[in-house]
Order: structure tokens, then sequence, then C-alpha cells
């Protein structure tokens, strides 16, 4: 398999499911708020920082399983939990809906890959390693990152 072709797409105001309430579920359903996604939170506990994110109204909270009925209306989803069974289910009834979803678990199950994000203002720039190495696309990413603070730092001071 080759390398995976970046696209950019607005998502502000999208519905997009994050099933799931742990480190990754949370991480991603930030970046996902930080685009103006409408982002629905599915999962009966989670961290404390996904409830910082409910308690901001940056994220909608449901506190409870997935049921196959929260997939309405949903542009996108992302399954993040630490059930193999459940994230399998999920990405199954996406494909049945052809919902693109992404599983934090296997790539294998997965139509797109979560990029790294470097970002400065409406500057985004999305890193990827084609599901091949996570570890080289964030030592990527974070270096594109202060990269780019550098340079846009250069810029504004002529």
């Amino acid at each position: 398999m080759g390398a995976y072709f970046p696209i950019f797409t607005d998502i502000s105001h999208c519905r997009i499911l994050v099933v799931g309430a742990g480190n990754i579920a949370t991480r991603r359903a930030e970046v996902l708020a930080d685009f103006d996604a409408d982002v629905q939170v599915v999962a009966p506990e989670g961290t404390q920082h996904m409830e910082e994110l409910e308690r901001a109204a940056r994220v909608t909270w449901h506190h409870r399983r997935f049921a196959e009925s929260d997939l309405d209306g949903v542009w996108m989803v992302v399954t993040a939990t630490d059930d193999a069974e459940l994230n399998r289910a999920v990405a199954a009834a996406c494909r049945k809906r052809r919902i693109p979803v992404n599983h934090a678990g296997d790539k294998a199950q997965s139509d797109f890959y979560f990029p790294g994000i470097a970002r400065e203002g409406n500057v985004v720039i999305g890193v990827t390693a084609s599901g091949s190495d996570h570890k080289l696309a964030r030592k990527v990413t974070d270096g594109v990152r202060r990269w780019l603070e550098r340079l846009l730092q250069q810029d504004k001071q002529g």
C-alpha cells in the first residue's frame, strides 16, 4: 500500500461522533472541536479533560454506551475505546451506512487516518505516516509545529 492522499475540508458544523472518552478519544474530540465541528461523544465515563470539554460546551457528551442510532445524521466517526469488539461493531455499522470511520486501534478498519496537526491561525499542516509509524508521524508533527511557529514569528517581525 502506498501513501495516503491528504484532503482538507471544512468540518465546521458537521456532526462528528466520537465513541469513547479515554485519552485518545479526548485528544481527537478536542482537535475536531478546534475546527468547529459539532462533536458528539458517546461513552459511559471518560477523562477529566473530556469533562472539561463538555463543561466548556466544546463537545456534547452522552454518558452511556454506543447505540447504532447514534450514527443517525453523522458525517464522520472516530471510534477509540478500549473495547476491541465495540470498536469493530462501530466500524461495521459505519460501513453499512457508508459513513467514514477512523478506528483508532486498527488501521485495517479505518477509512481515513487521523493526522498529526500543526496549526497556526489558518495555516494547517497535516502529517501522517500512512498508518505505519505513529512515533515517526508524531516526531515530524512536533518538528513541523516548531518550524511553523518560528516561520510565522519571523514573518511578523518583518
